[in-house]
């Protein structure tokens, strides 16, 4: 009976790793493409600026699509942010995890 516990334990952790392990990989690849988007938004807001002659956002005659693209690329770094101390978190877990994995 204790080995069937032990093997018990072991799927348990197993399952923890991997689990951990796809989450971060999840996180990651959202990460990156919302790099993609801030940088795409970023090239948006200088064609409009361009386009306008007019690069101050307290301006009166500020594009408005510039000034929501900005709003939705400081969201996004916002959301960004979130994910990367989430991400920590997770990683932290999977050590964990590894170092359980590699004592038993």
């Amino acid at each position: 009976m204790r080995a069937n516990q032990s093997e018990r334990l072991h799927r348990i952790r197993e399952f923890e790793f991997k689990h951990h392990h796809w989450q971060a990989t999840q996180i990651e690849t959202t990460i990156g493409e919302l790099d993609r988007i801030c940088i795409d938004l970023g090239h948006q807001i200088e064609a409009e600026e361009t386009l306008a002659r007019i690069h101050d956002p307290a301006h009166f005659a500020y594009p408005t699509y510039a000034k929501a693209a900005r709003e939705r690329r400081t969201k996004i770094q916002h959301s960004k942010n979130v994910l990367r101390a989430e991400l920590d978190r997770l990683r932290a877990k999977v050590n964990e995890t590894t170092d359980r994995r590699h004592a038993a």
